[in-house]
Protein backbone atom coordinates (compact mmCIF):
# COMPACT_ATOMS: atom_id res chain seq x y z
CA UNK A 1 0.00 0.00 0.00
CA UNK A 2 1.48 3.35 -0.92
CA UNK A 3 1.00 6.43 1.23
CA UNK A 4 1.93 10.32 0.69
CA UNK A 5 5.71 9.78 1.64
CA UNK A 6 6.16 6.68 -0.88
CA UNK A 7 7.68 8.67 -4.33
CA UNK A 8 5.72 7.68 -7.94
CA UNK A 9 6.92 4.83 -9.57
CA UNK A 10 9.24 5.50 -12.90
CA UNK A 11 5.90 5.22 -15.23
CA UNK A 12 4.53 8.12 -13.58
CA UNK A 13 7.66 10.68 -13.59
CA UNK A 14 6.20 12.86 -16.79
CA UNK A 15 8.44 15.79 -18.05
CA UNK A 16 6.91 19.23 -17.78
CA UNK A 17 8.01 21.98 -19.68
CA UNK A 18 7.32 25.40 -17.19
CA UNK A 19 8.56 27.53 -20.58
CA UNK A 20 6.03 26.12 -22.55
CA UNK A 21 3.37 26.29 -20.24
CA UNK A 22 3.94 30.06 -19.50
CA UNK A 23 3.58 30.88 -23.27
CA UNK A 24 0.14 29.09 -23.02
CA UNK A 25 -1.16 30.73 -19.82
CA UNK A 26 -0.17 33.94 -21.26
CA UNK A 27 -2.96 33.11 -24.34
CA UNK A 28 -5.39 32.05 -22.17
CA UNK A 29 -4.77 35.40 -19.66
CA UNK A 30 -4.67 37.49 -22.64
CA UNK A 31 -8.21 35.83 -24.21
CA UNK A 32 -9.54 35.50 -20.66
CA UNK A 33 -10.81 31.89 -20.18
CA UNK A 34 -9.64 29.14 -17.82
CA UNK A 35 -8.52 25.75 -18.05
CA UNK A 36 -8.83 22.74 -16.45
CA UNK A 37 -5.32 21.73 -17.29
CA UNK A 38 -4.34 24.79 -14.52
CA UNK A 39 -6.88 24.07 -12.18
CA UNK A 40 -6.94 20.70 -11.83
CA UNK A 41 -2.74 20.60 -11.79
CA UNK A 42 -3.39 18.14 -14.68
CA UNK A 43 0.20 15.99 -15.23
CA UNK A 44 -0.33 15.91 -19.20
CA UNK A 45 -0.52 19.82 -19.44
CA UNK A 46 2.72 19.99 -21.21
CA UNK A 47 2.15 17.60 -23.83
CA UNK A 48 -1.27 18.73 -24.37
CA UNK A 49 -0.33 22.52 -25.01
CA UNK A 50 2.96 21.06 -27.07
CA UNK A 51 -0.17 19.96 -29.44
CA UNK A 52 -2.28 23.50 -29.22
CA UNK A 53 -5.16 21.49 -27.18
CA UNK A 54 -6.22 22.32 -23.92
CA UNK A 55 -9.67 21.39 -21.83
CA UNK A 56 -11.40 25.18 -21.30
CA UNK A 57 -13.18 25.09 -17.89
CA UNK A 58 -16.20 27.78 -17.75
CA UNK A 59 -18.30 29.77 -15.32
CA UNK A 60 -15.15 30.40 -13.20
CA UNK A 61 -12.80 28.29 -11.12
CA UNK A 62 -14.60 28.03 -8.15
CA UNK A 63 -16.36 24.89 -7.22
CA UNK A 64 -19.67 24.78 -4.53
CA UNK A 65 -18.64 20.98 -4.27
CA UNK A 66 -15.69 19.51 -1.65
CA UNK A 67 -14.07 16.36 -3.31
CA UNK A 68 -11.55 15.58 -1.67
CA UNK A 69 -9.79 14.71 -4.67
CA UNK A 70 -9.76 17.48 -6.86
CA UNK A 71 -7.39 20.46 -7.05
CA UNK A 72 -9.69 22.61 -8.41
CA UNK A 73 -10.41 25.68 -5.38
CA UNK A 74 -13.51 25.61 -3.48
CA UNK A 75 -15.52 28.23 -2.43
CA UNK A 76 -18.36 30.66 -3.38
CA UNK A 77 -18.28 31.62 -7.27
CA UNK A 78 -18.55 34.49 -9.39
CA UNK A 79 -21.45 35.82 -11.24
CA UNK A 80 -21.59 34.50 -14.66
CA UNK A 81 -19.46 36.36 -17.26
CA UNK A 82 -21.93 37.22 -20.06
CA UNK A 83 -18.69 37.64 -22.50
CA UNK A 84 -17.24 34.22 -21.82
CA UNK A 85 -19.05 32.12 -24.57
CA UNK A 86 -17.09 34.42 -26.89
CA UNK A 87 -13.83 34.58 -25.37
CA UNK A 88 -13.96 30.61 -25.38
CA UNK A 89 -14.44 31.05 -29.39
CA UNK A 90 -12.04 33.55 -30.27
CA UNK A 91 -9.19 30.98 -28.04
CA UNK A 92 -10.60 27.93 -30.50
CA UNK A 93 -10.23 30.19 -33.47
CA UNK A 94 -6.91 31.67 -32.34
CA UNK A 95 -5.77 27.91 -31.48
CA UNK A 96 -7.21 26.52 -34.67
CA UNK A 97 -9.26 24.06 -32.69
CA UNK A 98 -11.11 21.48 -34.50
CA UNK A 99 -11.87 19.29 -31.50
CA UNK A 100 -13.02 21.49 -28.39
CA UNK A 101 -13.74 20.12 -24.86
CA UNK A 102 -15.54 22.28 -22.35
CA UNK A 103 -15.89 21.62 -18.60
CA UNK A 104 -16.62 23.63 -15.88
CA UNK A 105 -16.76 23.07 -11.57
CA UNK A 106 -20.33 22.75 -9.96
CA UNK A 107 -22.31 25.41 -9.86
CA UNK A 108 -24.63 24.20 -7.59
CA UNK A 109 -25.82 28.07 -6.70
CA UNK A 110 -27.17 27.94 -10.21
CA UNK A 111 -30.57 27.10 -10.65
CA UNK A 112 -29.56 25.15 -13.83
CA UNK A 113 -26.56 24.21 -12.58
CA UNK A 114 -25.02 26.29 -15.76
CA UNK A 115 -26.74 23.96 -18.92
CA UNK A 116 -27.53 27.74 -20.80
CA UNK A 117 -24.16 29.26 -20.24
CA UNK A 118 -22.70 25.70 -21.51
CA UNK A 119 -24.98 25.96 -24.94
CA UNK A 120 -24.16 29.38 -25.45
CA UNK A 121 -20.63 27.97 -25.36
CA UNK A 122 -21.41 25.52 -27.83
CA UNK A 123 -23.42 28.30 -30.09
CA UNK A 124 -20.16 30.70 -29.64
CA UNK A 125 -18.00 28.14 -30.85
CA UNK A 126 -19.68 26.80 -33.59
CA UNK A 127 -20.25 30.36 -34.99
CA UNK A 128 -16.95 29.95 -35.71
CA UNK A 129 -17.13 27.02 -37.27
CA UNK A 130 -19.83 24.98 -37.38
CA UNK A 131 -17.60 21.65 -38.42
CA UNK A 132 -15.70 21.64 -35.32
CA UNK A 133 -16.58 18.72 -32.30
CA UNK A 134 -17.30 19.72 -29.34
CA UNK A 135 -17.54 17.42 -26.31
CA UNK A 136 -18.99 18.60 -22.69
CA UNK A 137 -17.82 17.47 -19.70
CA UNK A 138 -20.68 18.28 -17.28
CA UNK A 139 -21.32 18.13 -13.07
CA UNK A 140 -24.64 16.17 -12.11
CA UNK A 141 -26.30 19.62 -12.14
CA UNK A 142 -28.52 17.61 -9.65
CA UNK A 143 -30.63 15.67 -12.04
CA UNK A 144 -32.43 18.99 -13.38
CA UNK A 145 -33.69 17.64 -16.40
CA UNK A 146 -34.85 20.34 -18.12
CA UNK A 147 -31.16 21.41 -17.68
CA UNK A 148 -30.01 18.06 -19.24
CA UNK A 149 -32.04 17.96 -22.04
CA UNK A 150 -30.50 21.62 -23.11
CA UNK A 151 -27.29 20.14 -22.45
CA UNK A 152 -28.30 16.89 -24.36
CA UNK A 153 -29.60 19.38 -27.79
CA UNK A 154 -26.64 21.85 -27.51
CA UNK A 155 -24.70 20.59 -30.48
CA UNK A 156 -21.53 18.76 -28.71
CA UNK A 157 -21.18 15.35 -30.09
CA UNK A 158 -20.33 14.03 -27.02
CA UNK A 159 -21.23 14.53 -23.18
CA UNK A 160 -19.21 13.41 -20.47
CA UNK A 161 -20.33 12.31 -16.92
CA UNK A 162 -17.83 11.22 -15.02
CA UNK A 163 -18.42 8.49 -11.96
CA UNK A 164 -14.83 8.65 -10.94
CA UNK A 165 -15.11 6.04 -8.36
CA UNK A 166 -17.12 2.64 -7.44
CA UNK A 167 -19.60 3.44 -5.54
CA UNK A 168 -18.28 2.27 -2.10
CA UNK A 169 -15.43 5.06 -1.89
CA UNK A 170 -17.91 7.84 -2.62
CA UNK A 171 -17.00 9.82 0.76
CA UNK A 172 -14.15 10.87 -1.40
CA UNK A 173 -16.82 12.97 -3.98
CA UNK A 174 -18.78 15.10 -1.86
CA UNK A 175 -22.34 16.05 -2.98
CA UNK A 176 -22.61 13.38 -5.06
CA UNK A 177 -24.44 9.99 -5.84
CA UNK A 178 -23.32 7.10 -7.70
CA UNK A 179 -26.70 5.92 -9.16
CA UNK A 180 -28.11 9.70 -9.27
CA UNK A 181 -24.86 10.11 -12.24
CA UNK A 182 -25.97 6.73 -13.72
CA UNK A 183 -29.03 8.40 -14.05
CA UNK A 184 -27.73 11.83 -15.52
CA UNK A 185 -26.02 9.78 -18.39
CA UNK A 186 -29.25 7.87 -18.89
CA UNK A 187 -31.21 11.40 -18.82
CA UNK A 188 -28.74 12.42 -21.47
CA UNK A 189 -29.39 9.92 -23.97
CA UNK A 190 -32.53 9.75 -23.69
CA UNK A 191 -33.35 13.57 -24.63
CA UNK A 192 -31.05 12.98 -27.83
CA UNK A 193 -30.07 9.66 -28.92
CA UNK A 194 -28.21 10.96 -31.65
CA UNK A 195 -25.43 11.93 -28.87
CA UNK A 196 -22.74 9.56 -27.40
CA UNK A 197 -22.15 9.57 -23.22
CA UNK A 198 -18.82 9.37 -21.89
CA UNK A 199 -17.68 8.91 -17.98
CA UNK A 200 -14.41 8.66 -16.46
CA UNK A 201 -12.81 6.92 -13.28
CA UNK A 202 -10.06 6.95 -11.10
CA UNK A 203 -7.97 3.83 -10.20
CA UNK A 204 -5.53 4.02 -6.82
CA UNK A 205 -8.47 4.68 -4.36
CA UNK A 206 -8.63 1.47 -3.06
CA UNK A 207 -11.06 -0.20 -5.35
CA UNK A 208 -11.27 -3.79 -5.98
CA UNK A 209 -11.07 -5.39 -9.68
CA UNK A 210 -14.73 -6.72 -9.45
CA UNK A 211 -16.03 -2.92 -8.28
CA UNK A 212 -14.06 -2.06 -11.51
CA UNK A 213 -15.97 -4.83 -13.73
CA UNK A 214 -19.39 -3.70 -11.80
CA UNK A 215 -18.97 -0.32 -12.40
CA UNK A 216 -18.38 -0.47 -16.17
CA UNK A 217 -21.79 -3.23 -16.56
CA UNK A 218 -23.68 -0.27 -15.05
CA UNK A 219 -22.36 2.35 -17.40
CA UNK A 220 -23.10 0.22 -20.37
CA UNK A 221 -26.65 -0.53 -18.99
CA UNK A 222 -27.33 3.22 -18.83
CA UNK A 223 -25.88 3.45 -22.47
CA UNK A 224 -22.53 5.16 -21.98
CA UNK A 225 -20.40 3.39 -24.34
CA UNK A 226 -16.71 5.51 -23.91
CA UNK A 227 -14.78 5.49 -21.05
CA UNK A 228 -11.37 6.86 -19.25
CA UNK A 229 -10.12 5.49 -16.70
CA UNK A 230 -6.53 6.84 -15.50
CA UNK A 231 -4.25 6.77 -12.20
CA UNK A 232 -5.34 9.16 -8.88
CA UNK A 233 -2.75 10.96 -7.82
CA UNK A 234 -3.14 13.58 -4.64
CA UNK A 235 -2.61 17.02 -5.77
CA UNK A 236 -1.66 17.89 -1.78
CA UNK A 237 -1.21 16.57 1.08
CA UNK A 238 -4.45 17.83 2.11
CA UNK A 239 -6.44 15.64 -0.23
CA UNK A 240 -6.92 12.10 -0.11
CA UNK A 241 -4.50 9.44 0.08
CA UNK A 242 -2.78 7.40 -3.08
CA UNK A 243 -3.40 3.85 -1.93
CA UNK A 244 -2.25 2.36 -4.36
CA UNK A 245 -0.30 2.71 -8.04
CA UNK A 246 -1.54 0.71 -10.38
CA UNK A 247 0.93 -0.52 -13.15
CA UNK A 248 0.02 -0.34 -16.84
CA UNK A 249 -0.84 -4.13 -16.96
CA UNK A 250 -3.68 -3.51 -15.03
CA UNK A 251 -5.01 -0.96 -17.22
CA UNK A 252 -4.83 -3.07 -20.01
CA UNK A 253 -6.82 -5.55 -18.03
CA UNK A 254 -9.43 -3.55 -17.43
CA UNK A 255 -9.71 -2.06 -21.60
CA UNK A 256 -10.00 -5.61 -22.59
CA UNK A 257 -12.65 -6.98 -20.27
CA UNK A 258 -14.42 -3.27 -21.09
CA UNK A 259 -14.29 -3.69 -24.55
CA UNK A 260 -15.52 -7.57 -24.67
CA UNK A 261 -18.34 -6.26 -22.58
CA UNK A 262 -18.97 -3.63 -25.51
CA UNK A 263 -17.91 -0.35 -25.22
CA UNK A 264 -16.69 1.27 -28.21
CA UNK A 265 -13.65 3.13 -27.18
CA UNK A 266 -11.90 3.41 -23.80
CA UNK A 267 -8.20 4.80 -22.85
CA UNK A 268 -6.80 3.51 -20.02
CA UNK A 269 -3.13 3.96 -19.05
CA UNK A 270 -1.76 5.79 -15.51
CA UNK A 271 -2.17 9.37 -17.08
CA UNK A 272 -5.44 9.24 -19.00
CA UNK A 273 -7.77 11.88 -17.79
CA UNK A 274 -10.87 12.35 -18.99
CA UNK A 275 -10.10 14.83 -21.92
CA UNK A 276 -6.79 13.65 -22.09
CA UNK A 277 -6.86 13.34 -26.37
CA UNK A 278 -10.58 13.30 -26.47
CA UNK A 279 -10.74 13.47 -30.28
CA UNK A 280 -9.56 9.76 -30.28
CA UNK A 281 -12.72 8.34 -28.78
CA UNK A 282 -14.75 9.06 -31.80
CA UNK A 283 -11.82 8.40 -34.33
CA UNK A 284 -11.23 5.11 -32.94
CA UNK A 285 -14.71 3.67 -33.48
Amino acid sequence: MANKLVPKPFWLRKKITPTLDKQMEILFDKAGVNTVCQEAMCPNISECFAHNQATFLIMGTACTRNCSFCAVSKGTPMPLNSNEPQNIAKAVKQLDLKYVVITSSTRDDLSDGGAEHFCKTVSAIKAVDNSITVELLIPDMKENKEALEKISKSGACIIGHNLETVPRLYEVRKGAQYERSLRVLNILSSFNSSIATKSGIMLGLGEEDNEVINLMEDLLYVGCKYLSIGQYLAPSFKHTEVVEYVNQEKFEYFKDIGMKMGFKYIKSSPYTRSSYMAHEYLEGT
